[in-house]
């Protein structure tokens, strides 16, 4: 997996960019570490070994692995080579006071209530369950409790009636990684946002799926470009993020996810909805799933609308022949969900506690959103009330690329990912994804946001350093 990954940087560097190498190597080291590619510790190839794979001179590599030192993202020891540095050496350098921005966690609703909830149903729910058939093997996909339970949540967006065409996965991810595994099997690169969830990225490049990035405008994909692939036989599946899209928290409107379901209708096209956040919205616009329920796999959780340790993920196939070859696919590859982990959202979702959880993640959403339109008013950035992260560009008058303006954020507390982690066509935008889910503190989110934008308004902050 790594080593295909070396060999995208050199077909990525191979493309003509303004962007010095030396730091697009050290772009590549911090997309790697986001997406997960570049485990805490694993030890980078030697400077001569990556300059023959990547096509550079030794001094350009050299000058890359300082770069990427320097913003902290790696060790070098003499005669050990040079280490992804692990996550606990990377925050002994933060102040006390860091404050998460980096993982799209939803909020954590603050109060006793909720808490007091979830503590009931999970105590309601061992007292009246036969706790050993929890610790059992269990066919793959939930059982028919766990089904109904997904399809009050899936009904929230979208009609399902029958179950055959449900499973339960262990998370969106693994359901995601399970999905891909199946149209590999198909010729074709699966066609993608120029900006896209990096953990997609990941996915991809682990499988050796090719990703192809569309041309897109403020409403998304734009249809006229997908169909050129198409009509070249290049795409076997398109992979859309419609609602609150991480990164830039577009929500695709309805003119333009019909036109690109015709496009996909017309050439059998598959579609990979993943709909992580469509819980938070109050938009009722059709999903791909309604448009091409023929073509389309559903994908949608609780991790984002609930929280992350509830990694369970409800997906609707194309119909029932396809469900049962993603099913022997899931099955090979994870075993089964946990029986613990389903029965505990199957009573949270019956008892109104899931319910209770997302009105509270909203509403918290929306007054720090307000809070970071306050301090946040003088740049142009995107954002949802109902979202927990915004899109926030890089400031003309700092003269400095997104990679190092988190570096430099770090320094200073605030953790924040880079637009190159998101980017699929080698043309990085200058942006930061922002989360402002990241601490219970209401008080700390605003600190940090006004932290935040004294030091954009302020281009002395990123005085000297490099771009």
């Amino acid at each position: 997996m790594v080593m295909s990954l070396f060999k995208r940087w050199a077909t990525q560097l191979q493309q003509q960019t303004q962007r010095p190498a030396y730091l697009r190597i050290a772009d590549f080291i911090a997309e790697g570490i986001t997406t997960g590619e570049l485990p805490s510790r694993y030890r980078l190839p030697p400077l001569r070994e990556l300059a023959e794979i990547l096509g550079l001179n030794y001094t350009t590599v050299t000058r890359g692995y300082a770069e990427a030192r320097r913003r902290g993202l790696i060790d070098s020891r003499p005669g050990l080579g040079s280490f992804i540095r692990s996550k606990a050496s990377s925050a002994s350098a933060l102040p006390v006071s860091s404050y998460e921005m980096t993982m799209n966690a939803p909020i954590e609703p603050v109060g006793a209530l909720t808490e007091e909830a979830l503590r009931a149903g999970a105590i309601n729910l061992f007292n009246s369950t036969d706790m050993l058939s929890l610790m059992r093997y269990q066919d793959f996909g939930g059982n028919a409790e766990d089904k109904a339970a997904a399809m009050l949540w899936i009904n929230r967006k979208l009609n399902v009636e029958n179950e055959s065409e449900i499973l339960v996965c262990p998370g969106i991810h693994s359901a995601l990684v399970g999905i891909m595994t199946l149209l590999k099997r198909r010729k074709g690169a699966v066609c993608v946002s120029n900006l896209v969830y990096p953990g997609m990225k990941a996915i991809a490049s682990h499988l050796d799926v090719k990703l192809k990035a569309v041309l897109c405008d403020e409403s998304g994909p734009d249809p006229a470009a997908l169909e050129a692939f198409c009509r070249a036989g290049e795409i076997s599946a398109l992979y859309i993020n419609p609602t609150l899209h991480n990164p830039t928290t577009l929500t695709i409107p309805d003119f333009r996810r019909r036109a690109l379901a015709e496009v996909c209708r017309r050439y059998n096209v598959s579609v990979i909805e993943d709909d992580a956040y469509a819980a938070l919205s109050d938009l009722h616009i059709p999903a791909f799933a309604e448009l091409v329920p023929e073509l389309t796999w559903y994908v949608t959780g609780m991790s984002k609308c609930f929280g992350p340790g509830l990694r369970i993920a409800f997906l609707k196939g194309p119909d029932r022949q396809a469900v049962e070859r993603l099913s022997a696919v899931l099955r090979a590859l994870m075993v089964m969900s946990s029986p613990l982990t389903n029965a505990l959202a199957r009573q949270w979702i019956n008892d109104g506690t899931a319910e209770r959880m997302l009105d509270e993640i909203k509403n918290e959403a929306k007054i720090r959103q307000k809070i970071a339109s306050l301090y946040l008013s003088q740049f142009e950035y995107q954002a949802d009330n109902n979202g927990y992260h915004l899109w926030l560009p890089i400031p003309k008058m700092i003269n400095s690329n997104s990679s190092d303006v988190a570096v430099k954020l770090r320094e200073k507390g605030i953790s924040a990912v880079s637009g190159i982690a998101f980017c699929t066509d080698n043309n990085p935008v200058e942006a930061l994804r922002l989360c402002l889910g990241g601490s219970q503190s209401r008080h700390q989110c605003e600190e940090n946001l006004k932290t935040l934008s004294e030091m954009l308004t302020d281009p002395i902050y990123f005085s000297g350093m490099a771009i």
